[in-house]
């Protein structure tokens, strides 16, 4: 009896045990299953900001597509705008009782359970949607642990996401095939046509991928995924999504896959620069504004230009085209090879800053004429001058060469003359030019006015092709500034300059090749056979040629040059930018040729003399027309030419005397009397850079003399008879001696510290 009590004791200490063991796992379970409640994953949590991008042209045509950062296509698209076919098809191929069911579905963990202690593993899954999301998130391995950790996870996405919330993620990190993930991706890759477009013969092949993605892929295992197919359409015909015959047809019907597109097919350099300029939630495919067979187009001419260049050390290449009238980029062309990395390919040639050399020129010009700084018909002195560079007191001298004396307005833009440029720059004022290039949209010229100097008009500022191309279009469009356009969207609204007449007048000089014959010829490849006009530059030592021009309907910029700043050898604007221009102007115009330019509204032509811009009298040799603004034909009526005089019944020209040193280096002079030192003069101040090429000073007299000369400088005699003099720092007195006859002057030559002439400074005209 003692013994069953003894029994009977034990028993309801094991039984006590148990029970506590049970409640214990009971509340472990409870607290497992509730604790999810208190760390629940919401939609905002898996928001997918990297995603990848498809670019497409105007003409719709695939330009490329830009993976995201791990190499990824994917994109996202809401559940709304999703074909009902393909939810229908994944959930019936997935998860039937997706609706009904709460993040697991037990039975369906029942039969796993049992298939796997038979087995002695896992044969299914019994993966809900909600568990193959959280698989998806994060991957474990297909064990007890691993499944426990996926169950924990698809408890916390159920407790802050709704099913709709569920599903939408879901179907966006999808795998299907290779690196393409979510359904939009797969739709727009294999099919060419959003998700949204889907057909339910395509949405049952998509539902079907997601089983195996590896091995039905379908351009390479097309039979076994129309097996899998089957299967996802009899499962919509079970569950009532579908009839029978439905089914039928969707299986049968003929499904034209689109040739996958690998990589990217045109237009690089555009593609990237556009992808870092999209917002966080853009679309998955974006149509642009290029136009890709004109992109091919310009692409190859750019290649091919630097083929012929490569002699003359230019590797390098970049090209814009611009719609005038909508502001639309149809071509973009950033180097003559992207995917060259060892000849520095990726550099994009239209964003890069480079020194613009003689392409700011025009703006001087309009805001001069704009702000009646000169007129014209107004003359500048293209003679040799000094002036003080970037604020220094002090200057180098510059051995300049063509110098061409008396040019009006008109001929010293055309041929790109230097010295008349850094006149009108002077009348303007740096600050005031600067202001004007801030507004047409040259933002990187981001220093102050003392740091540009002069030089602003020469190319010392550093400006884009893109800056370049925009501002030009503003010419072309008359003053009326229109943003750039890439994709097709509300564009901003024209910003229109102060009225003025002068941009058409700038249009016309630019556009005549008569003009600028004097260095380029009348039949150079600036000339086509329609009316545009266009300007080159070029940086000093040829480290960068330009040529940027506009017809009424389009602006075309183009630069050469290296990446690395290296100099070409000998390669100017004309020969260099010029060439790609040319080619690129008669191709857009061979099917259409561009209307005429309107002359210049608000102005009249008047005849002048070609010397003086001024009213001609009968000693005038050579007349030609001029625009005039109406205030001023008042002026021009009493005003004439004073720089030709009848002798004996033949004209002959009688310059200002500022002119005089011009005349003496041209061997013309007849103002000068006996020997007289014109260059360097009396009390000049030179300044020497030490990083600078051997700088020379030039020796001239005010006229030739039959007998020899002798040089003398700081009572050394010359042992070269003179000409040029290497400079060398401290106080000099420069003499010259022709029998009885002297004349001397004293001049300074400083070290500049701390200053070096910058790189690409603009010297050449053209």
């Amino acid at each position: 009896m003692g013994a069953v009590k003894q029994l009977t004791k034990g028993s309801r200490q094991v039984f006590k045990r148990v029970k506590q063991a049970i409640l214990i796992l009971m509340a472990m379970f409870l607290l497992w299953r509730f604790l999810p409640y208190i760390f629940p994953i919401y939609a905002t949590n898996l928001t997918q900001e990297d995603q990848s991008v498809e670019l497409i042209s105007r003409q719709r045509l695939p330009l490329g597509t830009l993976l995201t950062q791990s190499q990824e296509q994917t994109a996202v698209v809401s559940l709304t705008h999703v074909s009902s076919h393909f939810i229908h098809a994944i959930i019936a191929a997935e998860d039937g009782q997706y609706y009904q069911h709460g993040a697991l579905e037990i039975r369906a963990i029942g039969r796993s359970i049992v298939e796997a202690i038979r087995a002695q593993k896992f044969v299914s899954g019994a993966s809900t949607i909600t568990m193959q999301l959280a698989r998806m998130l994060e991957p474990h391995p297909r064990n007890l642990w691993g499944k426990s950790q996926e169950i924990w996870l698809s408890w916390r996405l159920a407790a802050g996401m709704n099913k709709n919330e569920i599903l939408h993620a879901y179907i966006n990190r999808l795998p299907m095939g290779g690196n393409i993930y979510g359904i939009e991706a797969a739709s727009q890759v294999y099919f060419g046509v959003p998700s949204g477009d889907l057909n339910l013969a395509q949405a049952s092949i998509l539902a079907a991928l997601p089983n195996d993605p590896t091995d039905l892929n379908p351009y390479t295992y097309w039979e076994k995924l129309k097996k899998r197919q089957l299967y996802v359409l009899n499962r919509m015909v079970k569950d009532g999504y579908i009839s029978r015959a439905e089914g039928d047809r969707a299986y049968t019907e003929k499904i034209s896959l689109s040739p996958r597109q690998q990589g990217i097919i045109a237009a690089p350099h555009f593609l990237f620069w556009q992808a870092s300029q999209l917002p966080k939630n853009h679309p998955s495919q974006i149509r642009t504004t290029i136009d890709r067979p004109l992109q091919q187009f310009v692409e190859a001419q750019v290649r091919q230009v630097v083929r012929n260049l490569a002699t003359n050390n230019a590797h390098h290449a970049a090209a814009l085209v611009v719609d005038n009238h909508s502001g639309e980029v149809l071509a973009y062309v950033g180097s003559p090879d992207y995917f060259d990395l060892a000849a520095t390919g990726r550099n994009d040639g239209v964003q890069a800053l480079r020194q613009p050399g003689s392409t700011l020129k025009p703006f001087l010009y309009q805001l001069a004429l704009q702000k009646r700084v000169i007129r014209p018909n107004t003359v500048l002195a293209d003679i040799p001058t000094h002036y003080a560079i970037d604020g220094a007191k002090l200057y180098s001298p510059k051995d300049y060469s063509d110098f061409q004396g008396a040019v009006r307005v008109r001929l010293a833009l055309a041929n790109s003359l230097n010295v008349p440029a850094v006149r009108v720059l002077q009348k303007v004022g740096v600050p005031a030019f600067l202001n004007f290039l801030h507004q047409l949209g040259f933002n990187q010229l981001n220093h102050s006015a003392d740091y540009y100097g002069l030089g602003l008009t020469l190319g010392s500022g550093e400006v884009s092709l893109w800056e370049l191309a925009h501002a030009y279009v503003t010419m072309a469009r008359n003053g009326q500034a229109i943003p750039l356009v890439t994709t097709f969207a509300n564009a901003a609204p024209p910003e229109v300059f102060a009225a003025s007449p002068t941009w058409g007048l700038v249009t016309n000089i630019l556009s005549d090749s008569y003009a600028r014959a004097l260095a380029f010829g009348v039949d150079s490849v600036l000339s086509l056979p329609f009316p545009a006009a266009v300007k080159t530059g070029t940086s000093s030592d040829f480290r960068d040629t330009w040529t940027v021009g506009f017809t009424t309907d389009y602006t075309v910029a183009t630069w050469v040059g290296n990446f690395n700043g290296e100099p070409m050898k000998k390669v100017s604007g004309v020969m260099g930018a010029a060439p790609l221009w040319n080619r690129i102007m008669l191709h857009l115009h061979e099917n259409k040729e561009p209307g005429a330019f309107a002359p210049p509204v608000g102005l009249v032509k008047r005849p002048i003399c070609a010397v003086s811009g001024l009213k001609p009298t009968p000693a005038c040799p050579t007349v030609v027309q001029e625009y005039f603004f109406l205030e001023d034909l008042s002026e021009y009526d009493r005003t004439y030419d004073t720089f030709y005089h009848l002798v004996n019944g033949e004209p002959r020209l009688n310059l200002p005397r500022e002119y005089d040193e011009w005349l003496a280096l041209r061997s013309q002079s007849a103002t000068a009397d006996g020997l007289k030192i014109v260059s360097p003069r009396n009390g000049d101040n030179f300044l020497m850079y030490p990083n600078s090429p051997q700088q020379r000073l030039k020796l001239t007299l005010a006229s030739l003399q039959a007998q020899p000369v002798e040089w003398w400088m700081n009572g050394d005699k010359l042992a070269d008879e003179g000409s040029y003099w290497v400079l060398r720092p401290g106080s000099w007195t420069l003499e010259v001696r022709s029998g009885k006859m002297r004349d001397h002057v004293t001049f300074q030559v400083e070290l500049a510290e701390n200053k070096t002439i910058r790189r690409g400074f603009s010297v050449a005209p053209k």
